[in-house]
Protein backbone atom coordinates (compact mmCIF):
# COMPACT_ATOMS: atom_id res chain seq x y z
CA UNK A 1 0.00 0.00 0.00
CA UNK A 2 1.32 3.20 -1.35
CA UNK A 3 2.18 5.67 1.72
CA UNK A 4 0.12 9.01 1.23
CA UNK A 5 1.97 12.44 1.56
CA UNK A 6 0.72 15.79 1.22
CA UNK A 7 3.24 18.93 1.23
CA UNK A 8 2.40 22.44 1.76
CA UNK A 9 4.23 25.15 -0.43
CA UNK A 10 6.02 22.03 -2.69
CA UNK A 11 6.42 24.32 -5.81
CA UNK A 12 9.85 25.35 -4.95
CA UNK A 13 12.22 25.89 -2.85
CA UNK A 14 12.46 23.17 0.11
CA UNK A 15 9.62 21.59 -0.35
CA UNK A 16 9.98 21.10 -4.15
CA UNK A 17 13.26 19.68 -2.90
CA UNK A 18 11.84 17.64 -0.28
CA UNK A 19 9.12 16.02 -2.83
CA UNK A 20 12.25 15.06 -5.14
CA UNK A 21 14.15 13.23 -2.92
CA UNK A 22 11.42 11.20 -1.29
CA UNK A 23 10.27 9.80 -5.28
CA UNK A 24 14.34 9.20 -5.40
CA UNK A 25 13.63 7.37 -1.93
CA UNK A 26 10.96 5.35 -3.02
CA UNK A 27 9.15 6.34 -6.08
CA UNK A 28 6.73 2.92 -6.35
CA UNK A 29 5.55 3.63 -2.52
CA UNK A 30 4.36 6.66 -2.48
CA UNK A 31 1.45 8.85 -3.24
CA UNK A 32 2.57 12.45 -3.51
CA UNK A 33 0.03 15.30 -2.92
CA UNK A 34 1.44 18.76 -3.70
CA UNK A 35 -0.68 21.35 -1.53
CA UNK A 36 0.21 25.19 -3.14
CA UNK A 37 -1.51 28.76 -3.86
CA UNK A 38 -0.39 29.09 -7.14
CA UNK A 39 -1.54 26.39 -9.47
CA UNK A 40 0.52 27.19 -12.59
CA UNK A 41 3.59 27.01 -10.50
CA UNK A 42 2.31 23.70 -9.18
CA UNK A 43 1.59 21.97 -12.47
CA UNK A 44 5.58 23.04 -13.38
CA UNK A 45 6.45 21.74 -10.41
CA UNK A 46 4.53 18.42 -10.96
CA UNK A 47 5.50 18.08 -14.59
CA UNK A 48 9.40 18.80 -13.49
CA UNK A 49 8.91 15.50 -10.87
CA UNK A 50 6.95 13.59 -13.43
CA UNK A 51 10.09 14.26 -15.79
CA UNK A 52 12.72 12.18 -13.68
CA UNK A 53 9.96 9.81 -12.56
CA UNK A 54 7.65 9.04 -14.59
CA UNK A 55 6.06 6.50 -12.95
CA UNK A 56 5.13 8.70 -9.96
CA UNK A 57 1.66 9.34 -8.49
CA UNK A 58 1.53 13.39 -8.05
CA UNK A 59 -1.51 14.56 -7.28
CA UNK A 60 -2.14 18.59 -7.38
CA UNK A 61 -4.07 20.48 -4.37
CA UNK A 62 -5.03 23.57 -4.80
CA UNK A 63 -4.70 25.80 -0.92
CA UNK A 64 -4.12 29.10 -0.15
CA UNK A 65 -3.04 28.79 4.12
CA UNK A 66 -3.85 32.54 4.14
CA UNK A 67 -7.03 31.86 3.56
CA UNK A 68 -9.82 30.42 5.64
CA UNK A 69 -12.20 29.27 3.21
CA UNK A 70 -9.19 27.59 1.40
CA UNK A 71 -8.02 25.68 3.81
CA UNK A 72 -11.58 24.61 4.77
CA UNK A 73 -12.69 23.78 1.45
CA UNK A 74 -8.71 22.03 0.09
CA UNK A 75 -8.90 19.81 3.67
CA UNK A 76 -12.98 19.17 2.39
CA UNK A 77 -11.23 17.63 -0.78
CA UNK A 78 -8.56 15.92 0.59
CA UNK A 79 -10.59 13.97 2.82
CA UNK A 80 -12.66 13.06 -0.73
CA UNK A 81 -9.40 11.78 -2.36
CA UNK A 82 -7.69 9.75 0.56
CA UNK A 83 -8.93 7.41 3.31
CA UNK A 84 -5.71 8.30 5.04
CA UNK A 85 -2.66 10.45 5.40
CA UNK A 86 0.77 8.89 6.50
CA UNK A 87 2.43 12.34 6.65
CA UNK A 88 1.58 15.73 6.67
CA UNK A 89 4.50 17.67 5.86
CA UNK A 90 3.79 21.62 6.98
CA UNK A 91 5.93 24.21 4.91
CA UNK A 92 4.34 26.58 3.12
CA UNK A 93 5.12 29.89 4.62
CA UNK A 94 5.91 34.08 4.02
CA UNK A 95 8.54 36.47 5.52
CA UNK A 96 6.68 39.65 4.30
CA UNK A 97 8.08 42.72 2.60
CA UNK A 98 11.90 42.55 4.75
CA UNK A 99 13.70 45.45 5.52
CA UNK A 100 17.56 45.16 6.18
CA UNK A 101 19.52 47.31 8.04
CA UNK A 102 22.80 48.09 6.62
CA UNK A 103 24.21 50.48 9.68
CA UNK A 104 23.35 46.88 11.73
CA UNK A 105 25.11 44.51 8.82
CA UNK A 106 28.16 46.24 8.79
CA UNK A 107 28.34 46.60 12.41
CA UNK A 108 27.81 42.65 13.02
CA UNK A 109 30.53 41.89 10.44
CA UNK A 110 32.75 42.98 12.24
CA UNK A 111 31.91 41.56 15.35
CA UNK A 112 31.47 38.02 17.27
CA UNK A 113 28.17 37.72 16.46
CA UNK A 114 28.85 37.44 12.60
CA UNK A 115 28.15 34.07 12.53
CA UNK A 116 25.03 33.88 14.31
CA UNK A 117 23.89 36.68 12.22
CA UNK A 118 24.20 35.38 8.59
CA UNK A 119 22.51 32.32 9.92
CA UNK A 120 19.51 33.81 11.67
CA UNK A 121 19.10 36.99 10.65
CA UNK A 122 18.92 38.19 14.01
CA UNK A 123 19.09 42.21 14.54
CA UNK A 124 19.17 43.17 10.36
CA UNK A 125 16.44 41.63 9.79
CA UNK A 126 12.63 43.38 10.37
CA UNK A 127 9.15 42.99 8.33
CA UNK A 128 6.01 45.03 7.74
CA UNK A 129 3.06 42.49 8.07
CA UNK A 130 -0.18 42.65 5.79
CA UNK A 131 -3.75 41.47 6.93
CA UNK A 132 -5.38 39.23 4.90
CA UNK A 133 -9.21 39.46 3.74
CA UNK A 134 -10.33 37.44 6.70
CA UNK A 135 -8.72 40.39 9.36
CA UNK A 136 -5.65 38.11 10.01
CA UNK A 137 -2.13 38.89 10.29
CA UNK A 138 -1.24 37.51 6.98
CA UNK A 139 2.58 35.87 8.29
CA UNK A 140 0.43 34.83 11.06
CA UNK A 141 -2.13 33.18 9.12
CA UNK A 142 0.12 31.85 5.98
CA UNK A 143 2.89 29.86 8.59
CA UNK A 144 0.77 28.67 11.13
CA UNK A 145 -2.87 29.36 11.78
CA UNK A 146 -3.64 27.87 8.22
CA UNK A 147 -1.47 25.05 8.84
CA UNK A 148 -3.25 25.18 12.39
CA UNK A 149 -6.79 24.77 10.80
CA UNK A 150 -5.74 22.22 8.37
CA UNK A 151 -4.06 19.69 10.63
CA UNK A 152 -7.37 20.29 12.58
CA UNK A 153 -9.64 19.72 9.44
CA UNK A 154 -7.81 16.57 8.47
CA UNK A 155 -8.12 14.76 11.91
CA UNK A 156 -10.07 11.89 10.40
CA UNK A 157 -7.60 10.97 7.94
CA UNK A 158 -4.71 11.70 10.17
CA UNK A 159 -6.19 9.55 13.23
CA UNK A 160 -6.56 5.70 13.01
CA UNK A 161 -6.08 3.00 15.04
CA UNK A 162 -3.43 0.65 15.24
CA UNK A 163 -0.59 3.04 12.93
CA UNK A 164 1.00 6.10 12.69
CA UNK A 165 0.94 9.26 10.89
CA UNK A 166 3.51 12.14 11.03
CA UNK A 167 3.64 16.34 11.04
CA UNK A 168 6.32 17.48 10.05
CA UNK A 169 6.89 21.66 10.38
CA UNK A 170 9.25 23.64 8.63
CA UNK A 171 10.73 26.07 11.34
CA UNK A 172 13.48 28.34 11.54
CA UNK A 173 16.76 29.21 13.66
CA UNK A 174 15.24 32.44 13.44
CA UNK A 175 12.42 31.45 15.88
CA UNK A 176 13.31 33.50 19.18
CA UNK A 177 11.10 33.41 21.95
CA UNK A 178 11.46 36.97 22.17
CA UNK A 179 9.57 37.73 19.10
CA UNK A 180 6.73 35.58 20.63
CA UNK A 181 4.21 37.46 22.97
CA UNK A 182 1.59 35.46 24.20
CA UNK A 183 -0.74 38.25 24.74
CA UNK A 184 -0.36 39.21 20.80
CA UNK A 185 0.35 35.80 18.80
CA UNK A 186 -0.73 37.20 15.77
CA UNK A 187 2.42 39.45 16.08
CA UNK A 188 -0.13 42.95 15.67
CA UNK A 189 2.36 45.21 17.12
CA UNK A 190 5.70 43.88 16.69
CA UNK A 191 8.44 44.32 13.48
CA UNK A 192 9.22 39.83 13.40
CA UNK A 193 6.10 38.21 12.50
CA UNK A 194 8.18 35.65 11.02
CA UNK A 195 9.96 34.97 14.02
CA UNK A 196 6.96 35.33 16.10
CA UNK A 197 4.76 32.57 13.72
CA UNK A 198 8.35 30.31 13.60
CA UNK A 199 8.36 30.37 17.34
CA UNK A 200 4.66 29.73 17.67
CA UNK A 201 5.12 26.66 15.40
CA UNK A 202 7.61 25.30 17.67
CA UNK A 203 5.08 25.63 20.73
CA UNK A 204 2.28 24.22 17.82
CA UNK A 205 4.62 21.26 17.39
CA UNK A 206 4.43 20.57 21.23
CA UNK A 207 0.81 20.96 22.23
CA UNK A 208 0.11 18.79 18.84
CA UNK A 209 2.06 15.93 20.36
CA UNK A 210 -0.02 16.33 23.38
CA UNK A 211 -3.52 15.77 22.10
CA UNK A 212 -2.61 13.68 19.28
CA UNK A 213 -0.01 10.92 20.40
CA UNK A 214 -2.75 8.68 22.00
CA UNK A 215 -4.39 8.80 18.24
CA UNK A 216 -1.14 7.65 16.63
CA UNK A 217 -0.55 11.39 15.07
CA UNK A 218 3.05 12.43 15.97
CA UNK A 219 5.12 16.06 15.30
CA UNK A 220 8.20 17.22 14.98
CA UNK A 221 10.06 19.96 13.73
CA UNK A 222 13.06 20.97 11.51
CA UNK A 223 15.56 23.69 10.90
CA UNK A 224 16.71 23.84 7.28
CA UNK A 225 19.78 26.19 7.72
CA UNK A 226 20.47 28.95 6.05
CA UNK A 227 19.02 28.44 2.60
CA UNK A 228 19.08 30.13 -0.48
CA UNK A 229 15.30 30.14 -1.77
CA UNK A 230 13.38 32.93 -3.26
CA UNK A 231 12.69 34.17 0.40
CA UNK A 232 16.41 34.31 0.79
CA UNK A 233 16.36 36.55 -2.27
CA UNK A 234 13.23 38.48 -1.21
CA UNK A 235 15.32 39.81 1.79
CA UNK A 236 17.27 42.23 -0.63
CA UNK A 237 14.90 41.99 -3.97
CA UNK A 238 16.82 44.68 -5.39
CA UNK A 239 19.82 43.47 -4.95
CA UNK A 240 21.81 42.33 -8.36
CA UNK A 241 22.01 38.67 -9.18
CA UNK A 242 25.72 39.59 -10.11
CA UNK A 243 25.97 40.77 -6.33
CA UNK A 244 24.28 37.17 -4.85
CA UNK A 245 26.78 35.12 -7.26
CA UNK A 246 29.58 37.11 -5.84
CA UNK A 247 28.29 36.23 -2.29
CA UNK A 248 28.01 32.41 -2.58
CA UNK A 249 32.13 31.93 -2.43
CA UNK A 250 31.59 33.78 0.94
CA UNK A 251 28.97 31.50 2.09
CA UNK A 252 31.19 28.71 1.41
CA UNK A 253 34.08 30.07 2.92
CA UNK A 254 31.46 30.72 6.37
CA UNK A 255 30.51 27.17 5.82
CA UNK A 256 33.74 25.82 6.84
CA UNK A 257 33.35 27.82 10.42
CA UNK A 258 29.56 26.36 10.68
CA UNK A 259 27.26 23.58 9.88
CA UNK A 260 23.88 26.10 9.67
CA UNK A 261 25.24 27.01 5.96
CA UNK A 262 23.17 24.69 4.31
CA UNK A 263 22.94 26.89 1.29
CA UNK A 264 20.99 24.55 -1.45
CA UNK A 265 17.02 23.39 -1.19
CA UNK A 266 18.69 19.91 -1.53
CA UNK A 267 20.77 20.36 1.71
CA UNK A 268 18.28 22.20 3.71
CA UNK A 269 15.66 19.18 2.91
CA UNK A 270 18.00 16.93 4.90
CA UNK A 271 16.47 16.88 8.16
CA UNK A 272 12.66 16.95 6.42
CA UNK A 273 13.86 13.60 4.60
CA UNK A 274 15.84 12.18 7.46
CA UNK A 275 12.38 12.50 9.64
CA UNK A 276 10.77 10.48 6.78
CA UNK A 277 12.93 7.63 7.34
CA UNK A 278 12.37 7.83 11.41
CA UNK A 279 9.76 6.36 13.59
CA UNK A 280 8.02 9.00 14.57
CA UNK A 281 7.09 7.45 18.54
CA UNK A 282 10.72 7.76 18.89
CA UNK A 283 11.48 11.15 18.44
CA UNK A 284 11.62 14.16 21.06
CA UNK A 285 8.67 16.01 21.11
CA UNK A 286 10.81 18.89 22.54
CA UNK A 287 13.52 18.66 19.77
CA UNK A 288 14.51 20.80 16.57
CA UNK A 289 15.96 18.49 13.83
CA UNK A 290 18.54 20.51 12.16
CA UNK A 291 19.20 20.15 8.55
CA UNK A 292 23.29 20.58 8.72
CA UNK A 293 26.19 20.53 5.89
CA UNK A 294 30.06 20.01 6.58
CA UNK A 295 32.58 22.00 5.63
CA UNK A 296 33.47 19.47 3.16
CA UNK A 297 29.60 19.06 1.69
CA UNK A 298 28.57 16.39 3.53
CA UNK A 299 24.91 16.03 4.86
CA UNK A 300 23.37 15.28 8.30
CA UNK A 301 20.78 15.66 10.56
CA UNK A 302 21.40 16.74 14.60
CA UNK A 303 18.60 17.66 17.31
CA UNK A 304 18.73 21.05 19.45
CA UNK A 305 16.27 21.03 22.44
CA UNK A 306 13.75 23.96 21.95
CA UNK A 307 13.25 27.14 24.24
CA UNK A 308 9.59 25.95 24.46
CA UNK A 309 7.76 24.95 27.72
CA UNK A 310 4.65 22.66 27.98
CA UNK A 311 2.27 25.96 29.46
CA UNK A 312 3.08 27.77 27.15
CA UNK A 313 2.33 25.53 23.91
CA UNK A 314 -0.93 24.50 25.88
CA UNK A 315 -2.25 28.46 26.09
CA UNK A 316 -1.01 29.17 22.43
CA UNK A 317 -2.96 25.95 21.74
CA UNK A 318 -6.19 27.08 23.79
CA UNK A 319 -6.17 30.40 21.85
CA UNK A 320 -5.75 28.92 18.59
CA UNK A 321 -8.41 26.63 18.67
CA UNK A 322 -10.91 29.91 20.09
CA UNK A 323 -9.71 31.63 17.11
CA UNK A 324 -10.59 28.82 15.00
CA UNK A 325 -14.30 28.45 16.04
CA UNK A 326 -14.41 32.83 15.78
CA UNK A 327 -13.21 32.31 12.25
CA UNK A 328 -15.56 29.72 11.02
CA UNK A 329 -18.27 31.63 12.59
CA UNK A 330 -17.93 34.50 11.08
CA UNK A 331 -17.31 32.49 7.72
CA UNK A 332 -20.50 31.06 8.47
CA UNK A 333 -22.68 34.36 9.08
CA UNK A 334 -20.87 35.58 5.10
CA UNK A 335 -21.98 32.68 3.43
CA UNK A 336 -25.61 32.99 5.15
CA UNK A 337 -25.27 36.76 4.33
CA UNK A 338 -24.58 36.14 0.56
CA UNK A 339 -27.29 33.26 -0.05
CA UNK A 340 -30.23 34.79 -2.45
CA UNK A 341 -33.35 35.36 -0.46
CA UNK A 342 -36.16 32.78 -0.99
CA UNK A 343 -38.57 34.76 -3.43
CA UNK A 344 -41.45 32.36 -1.92
CA UNK A 345 -41.33 33.86 1.50
CA UNK A 346 -43.31 36.94 1.77
CA UNK A 347 -42.37 40.09 3.80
Amino acid sequence: MRKVVLVTGANSGIGLALCERLLSHDTEGLHLCLACRNVQRAQAARSDLLASHPAAQVDLLQMDTSSVSSVLSAAQDVKVRYDRLDYLYLNAGIMLNPEFDVKAFFKGLFSSNVITMFATGEGILTQKDGVTTDGLQQVFATNLFGHFLLVRELEPVLCHEGRTSQLVWTSSSNAHRSAFNPEDIQHRTGTQPYSSSKYATDLLSLAFNQHYNKQGLYSSVICPGFVMTNLTYGILPSFPAILWTLLMPVFWLIRVFTNTFTLTPYNGSEALIWLFRQKPESLDPYAKYHSLTSGLGNNYTQPHKMNITLESSESLYKKLLQLESDMKKKLAEKEKEAQPADPSVKT
